[in-house]
C-alpha cells in the first residue's frame, strides 16, 4: 500500500516528489533577466490587467528586446506559466513536507479538504494568470507539469475508490480556472469556497477515506 489513513507514505511521495516543478538553471546573466522580465510582468499584470498587458509592454518595462523574451518563454501564456511556477512549488513543498492537515499526518478526508482550500487560494490570488496558462491549446491544462503533481496527489489521498486516476481528474476539473472564472461572479467566493469543501468530503467519503 502507497498510503494509510495519514495520507502519502515514503512510496507516493518519492513518486510526488519526482512530479515536482523544477527551478530553473540558468547563466547569472539569463537568471538576471528572467527575474526582471517576470517583475515587469508581474507589475504590469496587477495594474493592468492580463489581457490589456502586450510582450512589447513587457519587453520595454523590463529593459530587454522582445527577442529576449519570445525565445526564453514563446508567448504570454508561457510567461504566465514562469510566473506561477514559484507560487507551485510553494504549495507542493507545503503538500510534501508542511505541517498538517494540508501536509502529511492528517486523514486523506481532511488532507484533500486542506489541499482543495490552498489551491483555491492560489488560483483566485492568480486567476487570469492561470486560466490563460490552461487553455493556451486544447488540453494544455493537463500537460503542465503541476498539473500532474496535483492529480497524483488527489489520486493517492482518494486511493479507496474503484479508480483513482479518473476521480482525481473529476475532481480538479471543479478547480479549473475556466470553470472557476465561469462560476465565481455568480456564486460568489464564500459559497464557492464551500461548495469546493463539501465536494472534497464527498470525493473522500466515497472512496472510502473519511475516516482518521
Amino acid at each position: 500500500m502507497l498510503c494509510n489513513s495519514t495520507g502519502p507514505q515514503s512510496g507516493s511521495a518519492t513518486s510526488l516528489e519526482l512530479l515536482r516543478t523544477p527551478p530553473p538553471r540558468e547563466r547569472a546573466d539569463a537568471a538576471r533577466n528572467r527575474a526582471a522580465v517576470l517583475q515587469a510582468a508581474a507589475e504590469l499584470f496587477a495594474e493592468h490587467g492580463v489581457t490589456a498587458v502586450s510582450m512589447d509592454q513587457v519587453a520595454a518595462a523590463a529593459g530587454v528586446g522582445k527577442g529576449t523574451i519570445f525565445r526564453r518563454f514563446g508567448d504570454k501564456a508561457g510567461l504566465a506559466v514562469a510566473l506561477l511556477d514559484a507560487r507551485e512549488r510553494e504549495l507542493q513543498e507545503a503538500i510534501l513536507h508542511g505541517p498538517p492537515p494540508l501536509g502529511p499526518g492528517a486523514a486523506p478526508a481532511a488532507r484533500l479538504t486542506a489541499f482543495t482550500g490552498a489551491y483555491l487560494d492560489y488560483l483566485l490570488e492568480h486567476l487570469d494568470l492561470v486560466r490563460m496558462s490552461e487553455t493556451a491549446a486544447p488540453g494544455a491544462r493537463y500537460r503542465i507539469g503541476a498539473y500532474r503533481f496535483w492529480h497524483r496527489h488527489v489520486a493517492i489521498l482518494l486511493g479507496g475508490s474503484p479508480d483513482p486516476e479518473h476521480a482525481a481528474h473529476a475532481f480538479l476539473a471543479a478547480l479549473a480556472a475556466e470553470h472557476v472564472s465561469a462560476v465565481l461572479p455568480e456564486l460568489g467566493e464564500a459559497r464557492l469556497r464551500a461548495g469546493l469543501a463539501r465536494l472534497a468530503r464527498s470525493a473522500a467519503r466515497d472512496a472510502g477515506r473519511d475516516g482518521a
